[in-house]
């Protein structure tokens, strides 16, 4: 199970976050979301969890406890939407950015009624 952590103190690192959710079960993967150019962390993570029954114990558990001085968020993740928008672009790339834009599999444009 893949599972979403908010609110995270933005020293923690990957194996900190790794180290929390540990005493729970397996821990495949743990990664704290860094900024792309500044390398800074996002406040947020996915750890992902083999056995779910152990990944449900670790939410119900950690959601709303207090880990390096801020009370985190835990749920299981849901998958990414498909289509619209995007987050800006280069001069090679047209349309999309800001959120919104044209898709031309839907043929409809999300800025407009």
């Amino acid at each position: 199970m893949n599972i979403y952590v908010s609110n995270l103190n933005f020293k923690l690192q990957d194996e900190d976050l790794k180290n929390v959710f540990a005493g729970f079960g397996e821990v495949s993967s743990a990664k704290v979301i860094r900024d792309n150019q500044s390398g800074r962390s996002r406040g947020f993570g996915f750890v992902e969890m083999p056995n779910d029954d152990a990944a449900r114990a670790a939410i119900e558990k950690l959601n709303g406890t207090e880990v390096d001085g801020r009370t985190i968020v835990v749920n299981e993740a849901r998958p990414r939407k498909e289509g619209g928008g995007g987050g800006g672009g280069g001069f090679k790339r047209r349309g999309g950015g800001g959120g919104g834009g044209f898709d031309r599999r839907r043929e409809h444009d999300f800025n407009r009624d």
